[in-house]
Order: structure tokens, then C-alpha cells, then sequence
């Protein structure tokens, strides 16, 4: 688990950059923040260290009474002056140091540009594309059976699943159709090309699952990896040995 800084935000959408040397980088858009921090967890108190992100705005109106007792109880950690005016429409902990948890303050507002520059290498999660209930050969990459003659109304069933008299049922795990995407998952070691300041936008080199306008989480690479965003050929060295076939043909040098 990552015990780095991250934000919420959200995906806009694909789009291409490119790069210095005139690389072409397939890229997703993200808007991420600013996202308001709405409690801050210890070790003393909660067993572990974390900060509560909120990101939107939900109406005053559509709050009930629970919700307006946190809205209360944020606006009193806050203080006077704070910038917290209205409730979070989703709030999600990001898991820190007690270091790292320890400088940030509740009512505080992070953006963009506070967490992430050009270059880093983060790991974002989110809710991958539901595809509703699929068979096995979308959902598993099975074969299916021949359009042969003989072959009737088999071709893109998944076969026997059973084994008769023993064990007498279906095994645990077996390869079968149903519901397919929909699940949160995380893609790792994204490299950051260009972060836009004013418009609180991050652009990542590659995919990222779920669709546009779908919430992201967005935090520093657990793997501790260097990536960059394009390549850097690496110049061979020239080889000293006068025995190497390039060097046969080559003149002797005059002493």
C-alpha cells in the first residue's frame, strides 16, 4: 500500500501530446481538486494515520440531519475563516505517514499543482466500464466450438463444467459467463507529462480505467519506480578490442 499524498478528481477524456523529439503520447486528461481536506486521522486516536478528502460541493438543500451535523463539526475543526462552505459530495481517506498526515490541517484546500509536478510517477484507481453479462468468450477468451457441419447451436458455449459422480459439483472458480467490468482497479506507474496549473488539470502519459466524467483516485507510485515519459536512447560505447569484425578491415594506425 502507498503511503504517499494523493487527490480526487475526475477523467475528462483522451487526448495526444507530443513531446520534444516529435513522439506522439497517447494521454488521458485529468481535473483533479481542489479537494478540501475534511478530517485528519491519527495513530493515538483511529489506530492509523490518514487525511479525509472531499471533493464537490453537494446542495444545502438535499443535506439531512446527520449530514449537517458533519457539515457543523468540519466547519468548528476548521475555524474561522475557513473555506469550507458546503459538504463534500464524496470523501475519500488517503492512507499517509504520521509524518506526512501531521502537516496538513482540516479546512485546507489542495489543488493540482500542491501535490504533483511533471515528471512523477503515480497510480491511479477507479471504476473500470461495466459491459453487463457476457459470455465466456468476451469475458474469459475462450475458444468456443467449430461452425462445422454436425455442430448445432454450440458455437460460443463454454463446454462441460461438471464431473459427473465425483466430486458431483461445479468446482469453486470455475470459468463461466457473468457480469464483466464494473470493478475498481488500479492501474500502476503513470508517468505525469504536463501538469496545467490554473486549470487544476493533470495529463498522464496512458489509459486509465472507467469512463469520462468518472471519480479517480490519484497517488504516488508504491513501487518507488523511475519512469520518464519518453525513452532516452542510451549511446553505445565504442569498443576497444582490435579483434572485433568492424575493426579487421580498418587501416593500422601509424605510430
Amino acid at each position: 500500500m502507498s503511503l504517499k499524498m494523493g487527490l480526487l478528481g475526475r477523467k475528462v477524456g483522451m487526448t495526444q501530446m507530443f513531446w520534444d523529439d516529435g513522439t506522439a503520447l497517447g494521454c488521458t486528461v485529468l481535473e483533479l481538486g481542489p479537494c478540501v481536506v475534511t478530517d485528519v486521522r491519527s495513530k493515538e486516536k483511529h489506530g492509523y494515520s490518514a487525511i479525509a478528502l472531499g471533493l464537490g460541493a453537494k446542495p444545502d438543500r438535499l443535506l439531512n440531519r446527520p449530514e449537517q451535523g458533519q457539515l457543523k463539526a468540519i466547519q468548528t475543526k476548521a475555524g474561522e475563516g475557513s473555506k469550507v462552505e458546503s459538504l463534500p459530495r464524496t470523501v475519500k481517506e488517503v492512507r499517509l505517514s504520521d509524518a506526512d498526515a501531521a502537516k496538513y490541517a482540516v479546512g485546507s484546500v489542495l489543488g493540482a499543482k500542491d501535490v504533483f509536478k511533471a515528471g512523477d510517477v503515480v497510480d491511479i484507481t477507479a471504476t473500470s466500464k461495466g459491459k453487463g453479462y457476457q459470455g465466456v468468450m468476451k469475458l474469459h477468451h475462450m475458444a468456443g466450438f467449430r461452425s462445422t457441419h454436425g455442430v448445432h447451436e454450440f458455437y460460443r458455449h463454454g463446454g462441460s463444467i461438471g464431473c459427473r459422480l465425483t466430486p458431483g459439483r461445479v468446482h469453486k472458480g470455475k470459468r463461466m459467463s457473468g457480469r464483466m467490468g464494473n470493478k475498481t482497479c488500479t492501474t500502476s506507474n503513470l508517468v505525469i507529462v504536463k501538469v496545467l496549473e490554473e486549470e487544476n488539470v493533470v495529463i498522464v502519459k496512458g489509459s486509465v480505467p472507467g469512463a469520462a466524467n468518472g471519480l479517480v483516485v490519484v497517488k504516488g507510485s508504491a513501487k518507488n519506480v523511475v519512469r520518464q515519459a519518453v525513452k532516452v536512447p542510451v549511446k553505445e560505447t565504442e569498443s576497444k578490442n582490435p579483434m572485433k569484425a568492424s575493426k579487421k578491415g580498418a587501416p593500422a594506425k601509424k605510430k
